[in-house]
């Protein structure tokens, strides 16, 4: 884990084109906000969402929430104009959606940099088609602008002709190689959106497998899915206790030859895993503290 780790426990999708929406942003306990220029605002539309986002990516009325820029695929009409004021207005990341190569991250990459975009602009890319599954490996680790990967969970059940089913059996094998690549690549992944938001049960569900899985947090399409999100991709405090009196019984043991902690066998990996546990979460307890 790096130094400048910033919990993405949820990651909320808003309408830019909802000037009401966006003034309730900054009052959602979110970790993240997408400003959305894409599949939440009519065409007609989206040149004055694009204002929209920009202003409120650049107004610093957002907190500790990490604000970025949903623009327009890659080949639309809409798709230059979008990166270019993105970038001018400097959000922590921009997010384009349908990116399916390297070669695509790369000159993303670079138009972001011809555009002016700070070294704070981040690049999300999001995969959701099956040739993105294919390349994602290479997709992960072609640009050092690249900081996520965003699951779309929803154009990849479309893509492949499945079906939205409890459990993701569907589509579990594309989870995992999204999780691969981006672990692989040292960046964050974040797990794609959950439909039904009257389905608190099943929501929570899928979060708890996200987390399992070992994604670092989830798409939102509603505020009311924020806390369940926050705390399921948070540490427990059981959690937190159990890593402390495993580095604690690593620490005083060290030379000893073997370790243990509450019967079980300690090994250096078992440490590494307690540490990062321990890292996420101050940098949540970090994230709370200036809310």
């Amino acid at each position: 884990m790096t130094d400048d780790f910033t919990p993405l426990r949820s990651v909320l999708y808003m309408p830019a084109s909802n000037e009401r929406a966006l003034e309730k942003a900054k009052t959602i306990a979110c970790d993240a906000l997408i400003l959305d220029l894409e599949d939440a605002v009519a065409p007609d539309a989206k040149p004055a969402a694009r204002e929209a986002a920009c202003a409120a990516a650049a107004s610093g009325d957002y907190g500790r929430r990490t604000v970025t820029i949903r623009v327009n695929g890659v080949g639309t009409e809409w798709h230059a104009a979008d990166l270019v004021a993105a970038a001018a207005a400097g959000p922590d990341a921009v997010v384009v959606p349908k990116v399916e190569s390297a070669d695509q991250v790369r000159a993303l990459a670079a138009a972001l940099e011809w555009a002016g975009a700070p070294d704070h602009t981040r690049l999300w890319a999001m995969v959701e088609t099956p040739r993105a599954i294919f390349e994602v490996r290479d997709l992960a680790a072609a640009s050092d602008r690249l900081a996520c990967l965003v699951v779309g969970s929803n154009d990849l059940v479309k893509e492949l002709y499945a079906e939205h089913v409890p459990g993701r059996a569907p589509i579990l094998p594309s989870l995992h190689l999204v999780l691969l690549a981006a672990r692989a690549a040292g960046i964050q992944v974040v797990d794609g959106v959950y439909n039904d938001v009257k389905d608190a049960e099943g929501f929570a569900a899928e979060c708890r497998q996200g987390r399992e899985l070992g994604f670092d947090g989830k798409t939102l399409i509603h505020p009311g899915q924020v806390e369940e999100a926050n705390r399921a991709f948070a540490p427990s405090p059981e959690a937190v206790e159990d890593a402390e009196g495993l580095v604690a019984a690593w620490e005083a043991g060290a030379g000893s030859g073997v370790v243990t902690h509450r019967g079980r066998m300690v090994e250096h990996l078992h440490v590494e895993s307690a540490r990062r546990t321990l890292a996420v979460a101050e940098a949540v307890a970090a994230l709370d503290r200036e809310a």
